[in-house]
């Protein structure tokens, strides 16, 4: 957006509605993108009614202390001088916890209007605030809103131009955050003598309406704040002395200090104007007691995600992905009754009127086509899917989730933050990998980067149905969605007990601190643009990604060498209709297929659809309707399962191609973000030789175990023997003590943290 006449921040906590207001306000069309320098998304758009208003959502943080990259980038664009006014946002029906960040923002000298989002349920609980009294306390304009239901927010983006006073960027804004500083929080008196002393020893060139700020990151030690003011030997010496003697008669630390004052202060302000109705217990925390119960809350977790699995693979999501598949990209259908020609057929027409040549025709049809439309045909199962999904994280019920599953995940030495991103992964495996970046342990954040695309994503599905179709004949079976997930949730609790044994990721787990939202029935403007941010990333993948590697597929099986000739294969002469033996896609997959033997599958065309679902793992059903020669065939079509089942030798090798297919490295894409977390080559190699090596000896595992029991034994069922030895081993044995003594040591190594 070309020079906005004004820029207003989004802050505030997470789960307190700032991104819901967001999109409320913008309709969510804006830039997606990082943060310079880190890995911390960044959005932006431009206010829906005025396109001269820049909106940017910071990220959700609880302090403004930089200890994590969203801290960081929040605390730099906020003292950077870019925004005009700060909405901060506040859960209305958690004030005390919201305020510390709310105080931290004011004293930045900028201008700023808070936002009690979720005024509906204030008033649903009985509790009233006292709105005044609150602007009088804080010093800025009050807005009660609630982002759920569209009320009051008009109310708030007219207080925000009030209080940037409408000013052009640079032009007299010191002015106006002056003007909207307000009243100095107080302190303790003694503590306020310390700070005034502090203030003095800051260079005067430092803006009057920041120098609170400063005296206060002073009084913390904050070293970014020392480094950005360059105070001299002398000032920062007296600093010193000022803090440690005020350590000294308060017996506790300098961080400590201020947060039990900013503490107290809070205490004093919510005194004063919030009026709570008596005691009871709210809808959540009686849904609580039984959803977060410790021995109801996995079961009903268990039963839950196979409901969401049933209606998206057994009923609704099957019935209008077979009508998509059989009839859109199979024989046609009827319409006013007028037979309508499927999409094959239909480009067949147009390329044969237009005098296309058949290897054009070919490349459109079976490769193109064939290939998109295989992968176009699971958008109605995404789509419910994600529907239902995106309920229940903005319903609130996922956030319980990670809470129940942090008691499992710490009993093996994992956080119940690791589960989040596997949550996401549930959708796809690139914003799962993204989710990460709220873990700030680096050697949880790397393990949980290592094994979060274990979980099943959307784009999994069309493996799934192909390998249970050829495995059992049924691959609409109500059971097999929920048992791939949670197989992958096995694979990431059995990967995270034995990486965490080792010494690269040894350390106790990350503590979980949490803040349960409120149950809320989704906004549906909300919950539609949750779904359709999947489910077009999606649609946006088959048309990029699978669109070009379905073209390369094409080439590499249509054209080869025949008898000392190279060429189109259908059209050279004596070739015979199964040409594909002599493609060049034979001959690169058969010189790789050797490594898949011991799995069961050294067939090429296995092998080929092994090694293009590495670029998306939709390309493993593309890949097989094109080499299968079944174009019109859909993944719940018997003759494309026999045809499939027909590559390998037994049925312990088909489900060895699936978990290998499941668990080894993600798409592309999902390889970009690993690279881009990890941020280091180093470590993606590593992750990537995990993931890949975990999968191959799953596979083999699978497949030499069910030769043994067919009384077919070689040195690869001893070679399995062995991996199943060394993983049990590592699940069994007792946590090694250079763990304990390498976290010590690294938290000697590290500076105390602040809330």
């Amino acid at each position: 957006m070309a020079n906005p006449i004004l820029h207003i921040a989004l802050a505030g906590n997470p789960n307190c509605g700032k991104t819901t207001l967001f999109n409320l306000i913008t309709g969510a069309n804006g830039y997606v993108g990082n943060w310079p320098g880190v890995t911390v998304e960044k959005k932006e758009a431009p206010l829906s009614r005025d396109k001269g208003v820049l909106i940017t959502d910071l990220p959700g943080i609880y302090s403004l202390s930089p200890y994590s990259p969203e801290e960081r980038v929040s605390r730099d664009y906020l003292m950077g001088g870019e925004p005009d006014v700060v909405i901060q946002v506040l859960d209305a029906t958690n004030l005390e916890r919201n305020l510390y960040l709310a105080l931290q923002v004011i004293e930045t000298g900028l201008p700023v209007v808070v936002a009690l989002n979720m005024a509906d349920l204030v008033e649903k609980h009985g509790d009233k605030i006292d709105i005044a009294a609150l602007e009088k306390s804080l010093g800025c304009p009050v807005v009660m809103i609630s982002a759920l239901k569209n009320e009051g927010v008009d109310v708030l983006i007219a207080a925000a131009r009030k209080a940037a006073g409408r000013v052009k960027r640079g032009a007299a804004k010191t002015v106006a955050a002056a003007d909207a500083a307000g009243p100095r929080h107080a302190f303790d008196r003694s503590i306020e003598d310390v700070l005034d002393q502090v203030e003095d020893l800051i260079p005067a060139s430092v803006d009057p309406v920041r120098r609170r700020y400063f005296a206060v990151k002073l009084f913390e030690r904050d070293s970014e704040a020392t480094a950005e003011l360059n105070l001299s030997r002398e000032a920062a010496s007296r600093v010193e002395e000022l803090v440690s003697a005020c350590e000294r008669d308060c017996d506790d630390d300098a961080e400590s200090i201020i947060t039990g004052e900013r503490y107290g202060l809070i205490a004093h302000i919510v005194d004063g104007c919030l009026h709570r109705a008596p005691a009871r217990m709210s809808t959540s925390e009686k849904i609580d007691r039984i959803v977060t119960n410790r021995w109801l809350g996995l079961p009903i977790f268990a039963a839950i995600m196979f409901a969401v699995y049933y209606l998206a693979i057994s009923t609704f999501g099957t019935a209008m992905t077979n009508w998509v598949n059989e009839n859109l990209f199979g024989e046609g259908w009827e319409l006013f009754g007028n037979a309508m020609p499927s999409v094959p057929a239909l480009f067949e027409g147009w390329l044969t009127a237009a005098g296309a040549s058949d290897m054009v025709i070919s490349l459109v049809c079976d490769g193109i086509v064939a290939g998109v439309g295989a992968v176009l045909g699971f958008i109605p199962q995404m789509f419910v899917l994600f529907a239902l999904l995106s309920f229940l994280e903005d319903c609130g019920y996922m956030a319980r989730v990670a809470f129940v599953m942090d008691r499992v995940f710490r009993r093996f030495g994992l956080s119940g933050k690791s589960f989040i991103p596997m949550l996401v992964s549930t959708g796809c495996g690139v914003p799962g990998v993204l989710a990460t970046k709220t873990i700030e342990n680096e050697k949880d954040r790397r393990m949980t980067v290592m094994t979060t695309t274990f979980i099943p994503c959307g784009a999994k599905l069309p493996v799934i149905a192909l390998v249970m179709g050829a495995l059992i004949g049924d691959a609409e079976a109500s059971w097999i969605a929920p048992l791939f997930y949670f197989l992958g949730v096995f694979a990431v609790i059995v990967s995270g007990i034995m990486l965490k044994k080792t010494r690269l990721f040894a350390g106790r787990p990350t503590p979980f601190v949490m803040e349960l939202p409120a149950y809320h029935m989704p906004s549906l403007r909300s919950w539609a643009l949750h779904v359709w941010e999947r489910v077009g990333a999606y649609i946006k993948k088959a048309f990029t990604i699978i669109f070009a590697s379905t073209i390369v597929v094409w080439f590499l099986s249509s054209f080869g060498m025949f008898e000392g000739s190279f060429g189109y294969l259908p059209s050279m002469e004596g070739a015979p209709s199964e040409f594909t033996d002599y493609s060049l896609l034979a001959t690169v997959a058969g010189a790789v297929s050797w490594m898949f033997a011991p799995l069961g599958f050294d067939s090429w065309q296995a092998t080929a659809m092994s090694v293009t679902g590495l670029v998306a793992k939709e390309n493993v059903m593309s890949t097989a309707a094109s080499l299968l020669h079944l174009v019109d065939a859909t993944e719940t079509d018997p003759s494309l399962w026999a045809a499939f089942a027909a590559l390998f030798p037994s049925a312990g090798a088909i489900a060895a191609f699936g978990a290998f297919n499941l668990l080894c490295a993600p798409c592309f894409a999902a390889m970009g973000t690993i690279r881009a977390q990890m941020n280091s080559g180093k470590w993606t190699a590593i992750a990537l030789a995990y993931e890949c090596g975990f999968a191959w000896a799953v596979g083999l595992m699978i497949n030499q175990f069910y030769l043994a029991a067919q009384g077919v034994f070689s040195v690869w069922t001893i070679v399995a023997a062995a991996f199943a030895i060394t993983i049990v081993f590592q699940l069994l044995r007792p946590m090694p003590s250079y763990a304990w003594d390498d976290e010590a040591a690294d938290s000697a190594a590290q500076p105390a943290m602040g809330s």
